[in-house]
Order: structure tokens, then C-alpha cells, then sequence
């Protein structure tokens, strides 16, 4: 495992050609950009946790059967700091950092009035935001960075907090017809509050208002949502959308801003401030996004911890929406460097196993309706709703699969009633082993893999002209713990789950973890923008920073 999770990964800064085999569907053209941890030591120094290491981009570009393959290190302000003194001095997550190695009191005490609420990280590296015509390395922070994503070069560091009042803001966002964005972040503590923000950022401006400004600056609440704590707000990785409304899950897993604020004296990490609450509940907001305001009826369900979304959709008066769920947050605990070694399949035992579960919530409350009755009346779920004496309303979900994560689905069924749920197979550890597609009418499965192969996240590709849900194809890059066989991009036909081609690349490729395909020929040969058009976007960054 020290092969994957343990050794820095070198950058292939010149497209490679790789090796393919089989044939590759004439009608795919575009490149496969994905964002993942690649650095995990700098000069003596180590991070704490996979997640912390140093954003290492990667793409594949598919052009007429033939593949080129890229990496580069992003760029980033934390980057620089660290290769500059040859060793971390940026705070990740899971690892605080200290600029001045003696922390002697005074730059103690100076160090603890700027990290009260801290200066988060630009470390991007958890996925690729499109927005309008840009691509963005995203975090967990208030940070992203505009990169071009034919050259992997990073570009703007752009800071949500110019445009929004986040502290925070989530790597998943959602995108409508038009290609508008909409996100979340949490405003911590700000004019004595703490809420849930999803703001909406549109792909384009019209031309009377443009003057050459990025769609950023255009960034508009659409609703917020009051922290049930001051000084706790849950953590969320991922929200879930359906035609009309919003769905929001504050769980129980929750930072302690009080404990944060102190963490750099006492030399313990960000990730040491986070509690899961098993005691409490996982609270269900519903946001209509026709008014823009929740639900008012109270949902709830029981303690748990979602990292990722996979749909929702509206079915008879109700919302369905399907999460990855589990019973605690051990998922984080194991991805700790230590864990990750040559005792991996005794550290890193799942203690709970993620489980697809689909949750139903009533639109409309039955004001008549008997304490303790269902109010789920749909027959496509054993999912229920159960009134309570306050008018609260217990939600218990139906178990659909165990043992999958990183979930996809075919993106025009996002917010629709769909079927399919393309995911990485887990089991007995977090790491994924197998690629799976789930058929939730028929809760059947088909399974993709190999020995010594460990996929990343399956991204499914529509083809041209489809009219099934899953007639197209899924891309997934493989990383090879078999010194006999090269790491690859694998090309599986979205139907039948059977190999259609891999691409075969002579380096070692890091574990990935999310990232997006973008249609088209001209991967790869576009230059960086136009000096001019670079030097707009710096005059609007200096602009916002000054609004």
C-alpha cells in the first residue's frame, strides 16, 4: 500500500502516448481531467493523511483512438511555500504546520490570533469545477484555482469570500440546464451567525453587464440556512438536488469552532476538532427552490455520516433521494498515513460499511393523518416517514446496496428519476477493488476487476444520440500494485460492463479522486489564454479583492 498511498508520484509534464489495447468507441473524443493527492513528503517532512497530500492534476485525452497522458503538481500558493522551504509550513487538515520550527511564544500568540478562524489552505485537491467556460481545482476551503485544462497550468487563485460569506464550501456542486452552478459553504461566526449558505454562480453574463469580468462576480445567495450551533456546524461533503427543491443533511458529524480556534496552540490538527455525535440526530432540510426558502416541517433521521450525494428526484408528493451512508465517521480515521503501510488489511478495516440507502420525505404534511402513521405513499420504496407528536417527522430509509463509494450516475438523470449508479466497489477496507454498476429497479449489479488493481472513481460518458440510461461508456483509471503491469485508463461499455479498451501509460500514477470529462478534439492543443485576456482576469481578482 506504501506503493499508492506512501511514495511521492513524479509529474509527466509532456503528453505521453500510451499503450491501448482493444478499440476505442470512434465517437469518444475529449480528455478525462482528475484531481487527487500526489505529494505526501516534503524535503523531511510528512503529512498526517492521505488527504492532505499536495494536489497532483492528470489527464487522458482521447483523440481518434489513440490516448495522451499528462500530470502536473497544481501550482498552488501552499505548494510553493512548502518546495520553497523544503518541508510543510501550510496547515492541511489533518496536519498543522508551523512556519517558524522554534514556535516560540510570541509567534505563538501571534500565530493563534490569525488561526482563531484560520486562513484555510489552497491545496486544491479534491475535484474540477466547471464554470462557464473555465475549470477550477477545488477543495473544502474558501480556495479554488482556476487551471487550464489542457496544459494542467494554474492560473487565478480566486477566494470564494470575495463573492460569498463562506468559510467553507463543498467540491460537489451541482449544475442545471444552463450550465449555472449551484454550491454550499458555511459562514462561520459571521455577524454573530453561523448558516448554511448555497449560493449560485451563472455560466454566463450578459454582454451589458460582462466588460470582460468572470461569472464569479455575479455570484448570488439563493437561500441560507441557520447552524442549529453557534459554534459546532455540521460537516457536509455533498448536497442533493431534484427538479424543485434542495436536500441538505446536517449530520451530527460536527466541527467545534471553539476547539479550532486553539488548535494551533496546542499543536493539534483541524481534523482533532471534529466529533461524530452518535447520540444526536442527522436533521433533513428541504429547500424549495421556487421560493428559495426550506420546508418548514421538521425531518430527521437517525445519526450517520454522508460523504457523498448520488440523486434525488421527485416521485408523487414525496422527494426521493439516495445517499451513501455510514453508522460513524471511522471512513476518515483510516486514511491516516500511519494506517496506510505494510499492516494495511489489519489498520484499515471498515468498522462501518458504506451502505446505499434511499430516503423518502413527504412534501406535504397530512395535518390529519394519525401520530405514528406512514406518510409515504409511494410503492417504489419501503422507505418511511413516520408522523411524530410535535409534528416532527422520523424518515428511516431503505437499504438498497452495501459496499460501494465514489457513486456516479449519468448526469442528465441528476435531479430525475434514473436507475443506474455506477460506483467503486469497497469491503472489508476503504480502498475500492472493484468498479460496479447497481440497477435500482432490479437491484442487480454487474462488476468490473482485476488483481493488484485498484480503480478510481468510474465516470460514465454518454455516447452520441443515446436514449437508454446507460448506453455509453465508463472511463476509470486504474493504479496497478503488480510491477508487471502498467497503471491504465480503463474503457468499459456502460451496458454490459465489458472491457471495450485500455490505455496502458509507463508512469506512476497516483489514486485519484474526482474529476470530469470534457467532450470535444482540442484537448491538448489549445495554449494557456491570451496574455490579454489573463491580464483582465488578474485587474478582476484585484477588483473583487478590493469590493
Amino acid at each position: 500500500m506504501d506503493l499508492i498511498f506512501g511514495k511521492n508520484k513524479k509529474e509527466q509534464l509532456e503528453p505521453l502516448k500510451a499503450k491501448v489495447t482493444g478499440r476505442i468507441p470512434a465517437w469518444l473524443q475529449g480528455t478525462l481531467l482528475r484531481n487527487g493527492p500526489g505529494m505526501h513528503t516534503v524535503g523531511e517532512s510528512r503529512y498526517n493523511h492521505w488527504f492532505d497530500g499536495l494536489a497532483l492534476l492528470h489527464s487522458f485525452t482521447i483523440r481518434d483512438g489513440e490516448v495522451h497522458y499528462r500530470s502536473k503538481y497544481l501550482r498552488s500558493d501552499t505548494y510553493n511555500a512548502n518546495i520553497e522551504a523544503n518541508r510543510i509550513v501550510v496547515s492541511e487538515f489533518g496536519t498543522m504546520a508551523y512556519p517558524d520550527p522554534c514556535k516560540n511564544i510570541f509567534s505563538k500568540a501571534f500565530s493563534y490570533l490569525s488561526h482563531t478562524i484560520p486562513d484555510f489552505t489552497d491545496n486544491c485537491l479534491i475535484n474540477i469545477m466547471k464554470c462557464g467556460d473555465d475549470f477550477y481545482a477545488t477543495t473544502e476551503t474558501n480556495y479554488i484555482r482556476k487551471i487550464d485544462p489542457w496544459t494542467l497550468e494554474t492560473l487565478q487563485k480566486v477566494d470564494y469570500r470575495k463573492y460569498v460569506a463562506i468559510n467553507l464550501a463543498t467540491s460537489h456542486p451541482h449544475y442545471d440546464g444552463a450550465g449555472d452552478v449551484l454550491n454550499m459553504g458555511t459562514s462561520i461566526v459571521d455577524k454573530g451567525k453561523t448558516k448554511y449558505v448555497i449560493f449560485k454562480i451563472p455560466a454566463t453574463v450578459p454582454e451589458a453587464k460582462r466588460k470582460g469580468k468572470s461569472p464569479l462576480r455575479h455570484t448570488e445567495v439563493f437561500c441560507s440556512i441557520p447552524s442549529r450551533s453557534l459554534l459546532s456546524p455540521s460537516y457536509y461533503h455533498s448536497f442533493g438536488i431534484s427538479e424543485n427543491y434542495i436536500v441538505f443533511l446536517e449530520q451530527p458529524f460536527r466541527l467545534d469552532i471553539l476547539k479550532m480556534a486553539t488548535a494551533y496552540m496546542r499543536g493539534v490538527s483541524w481534523a482533532s476538532c471534529m466529533a461524530f455525535h452518535r447520540e444526536d440526530k442527522t436533521y433533513i432540510h428541504i429547500i424549495d427552490q421556487r421560493t428559495r426558502k426550506p420546508v418548514p416541517t421538521k425531518f430527521y433521521t437517525d445519526a450517520m455520516v454522508v460523504f457523498h450525494h448520488v440523486n434525488a428526484y421527485e416521485e408523487g408528493d414525496c422527494i426521493l433521494f439516495d445517499v451513501i451512508a455510514y453508522e460513524d465517521n471511522s471512513l476518515y480515521q483510516l486514511f491516516y498515513l500511519a494506517n496506510l503501510n505494510k499492516d494495511f488489511e489489519e489498520n484499515c478495516r471498515l468498522t462501518s460499511v458504506p451502505t446505499l440507502r434511499r430516503f423518502a420525505v413527504p412534501l406535504h404534511m397530512d395535518k390529519n393523518a394519525e401520530v405514528g402513521s406512514n406518510l409515504i405513499k409511494v410503492a417504489s420504496t419501503t422507505a418511511t416517514a413516520l408522523k411524530e407528536k410535535d409534528d416532527q417527522v422520523y424518515c428511516q430509509p431503505e437499504a438498497l446496496y452495501e459496499g460501494l463509494e465514489l457513486p456516479r450516475i449519468n448526469y442528465a438523470h441528476n435531479g430525475k428519476q434514473y436507475r443506474y449508479v455506477f460506483a467503486a466497489e469497497v469491503q472489508w477496507s476503504p480502498i475500492p477493488t472493484k468498479i460496479l454498476k447497481y440497477d435500482i429497479l432490479t437491484k442487480s449489479t454487474l462488476k468490473w476487476g482485476e488483481e493488484c488493481c485498484w480503480p478510481a472513481e468510474p465516470l460514465f460518458v454518454p455516447a452520441p444520440g443515446a436514449k437508454d440510461e446507460d448506453d455509453g461508456i465508463i472511463l476509470s483509471a486504474i493504479v496497478s500494485t503488480d510491477p508487471q503491469k502498467a497503471p491504465f485508463l480503463l474503457i468499459l461499455d456502460a451496458k454490459n460492463f465489458t472491457e471495450l479498451a485500455r490505455a496502458s501509460v509507463a508512469v506512476e500514477m497516483h489514486l485519484d479522486l474526482h474529476g470530469l470529462f470534457i467532450p470535444g478534439t482540442d484537448g491538448g492543443t489549445r495554449s494557456q489564454a491570451p496574455a490579454e485576456t489573463q491580464a483582465e482576469e488578474a485587474a478582476d481578482c484585484q477588483a473583487a479583492s478590493q469590493a
